[in-house]
């Protein structure tokens, strides 16, 4: 997938994911806000029927005759000694004595009291609501008119609830729903992250797809140039033997044809590898004997500058037989070409057993830091276009094999494939 492709995806991931939190947002805005403000209305009905029932209880006790409110019944009702409070006052109605109740629940200023007294006998309306103290202090207040016998107003009964309490349950409840809203929020942003990432898998999948086929062709001539070498070389020795010793021609047939079946099966090779790399087509998996593949390998490898020794013993392995064989001929042919010192024959040792195959070579071996980096594509240690053992490397993989670089004691690299082997 190209950095650009990512990119978008990214950025699409990023906007359904803020598209789905933000309308969750904005529903869990829309919940807590009717949260609090149902909290709200409940503390202010249990205040509201706190008040109410201290004031209808003081409409029983208060008579008025003539103009003359009595209060004595108060005084042998329990509800001279409860909260909340209350306070008999004159208003706007004629002057007379003011009665309070003997129990105190909360330091009301006089001037609140006398106020709301005012209000309701001015209005001839009963007022209730939140106020303030001189204090600061917040209560719930309700204030009645009394009127005598001929609805005439005498005064007025103002019942006070303090209101604190009430307020802190209020505060403590907005601090729950917003803080719960919150976490509520980030839950939703990580499983919009989850849902946007789940939605846009198939087009990750598909570009993922795509890049991994173009990998394959923009790998395709670089790989068959790279790979024909080596078969074309040995086929042009043979050329040249055949020319020279027309008497042997007839023996050097089988390797001619073997060596252009070879090249078929390079060409076929890469665009192969592409369509498996991309999941369009499946290896051809089968039973096969390793040493021999490795026999035939090194028979049809160019010798005419190098000691080629194999040292096998039988092995049965599950694999595809052309990637194989390339991926041996690969590894071969990288020692050929590197497993040497300058001016010197190439000395190579070839060794299968276990399901492993075993190349020692006695060259200037590999940088130990550098040794993964060599199966890298375009990576190489000399000259070469770094193709060759990203190929084998590959190879092990999809077989579920491993390909491993070390260097020998007495000098040389060693590179082991190691394949699984198939069971008797």
């Amino acid at each position: 997938m190209t950095d650009s492709s990512t990119g978008r995806l990214r950025r699409l991931r990023r906007l359904l994911t803020l598209l789905f939190t933000t309308m969750n947002a904005l529903g869990l805005v829309v919940l807590a806000w009717l949260l609090i403000d149902a909290d709200d209305d409940q503390g202010r009905q249990r205040l509201d029927s706190d008040v109410r029932q201290v004031a209808a209880t003081l409409a029983r006790l208060i008579t008025a005759d003539g103009g003359t409110i009595v209060t004595a019944y108060i005084g042998t009702d329990t509800v001279n000694e409860q909260c909340p409070q209350f306070a008999v006052l004159p208003g706007d109605a004629p002057r007379f004595e003011p009665y309070r109740g003997k129990r105190e629940c909360v330091t009301v200023d006089d001037a609140l009291l006398n106020r709301l007294a005012t209000e309701a006998t001015g209005t001839n309306r009963s007022q209730t609501g939140y106020e303030t103290t001189a204090e600061g202090r917040l209560v719930y207040v309700a204030a009645d008119p009394i009127k005598d016998p001929e609805k005439q107003i005498v005064g007025a009964v103002v019942v006070v609830a303090d209101a604190e309490s009430v307020r802190e349950e209020h505060t403590e409840w907005i601090l729950l729903v917003v803080g719960g809203c919150a976490l509520l929020v980030l839950g939703l942003g990580a499983a919009g992250y989850f849902i946007a990432g789940r939605a846009i898998r198939p087009a990750a999948a598909a570009l993922e797809q795509q890049k991994a086929l173009l990998d394959g062709v923009s790998q395709l001539v670089d790989g068959v140039v790279h790979d024909l070498k080596t078969p074309v070389a040995g086929l042009r020795a043979l050329a040249e033997a055949a020319s020279r010793n027309p008497a042997e021609q007839a023996e050097m047939l089988p390797r001619t044809i073997r060596l252009a079946a070879m090249m078929g099966d390079i060409i076929d090779l890469w665009p192969k590898r592409a369509r498996v790399t991309a999941g369009v087509e499946e290896l051809s998996i089968g039973p096969l004997m390793l040493d021999q593949l490795v026999e035939m390998v090194v028979e049809d490898m160019p010798g005419d500058d190098a000691r080629i020794a194999v040292s096998t013993v039988p092995t049965r392995v599950d694999g595809d037989a052309t990637l194989l064989r390339r991926a041996v001929a690969n590894l071969i042919g990288n020692a050929l070409s590197h497993g040497r010192a300058p001016g010197e024959v190439a000395d190579i040792q070839v060794t299968v057993l276990d399901g492993r195959v075993i190349i020692a070579d006695h060259g200037p071996g590999v940088d130990p830091e550098g040794a993964a980096a060599l199966f890298e594509r375009f990576v190489s240690g000399g000259g070469s276009t770094g193709i060759g053992l990203a190929v084998v490397r590959w190879v092990a993989d999809i077989h579920g094999g491993t390909l491993r670089v070390y260097n020998r004691d007495e000098g040389g690299a060693i590179f082991e494939l190691d394949l699984p082997v198939s069971a008797p």
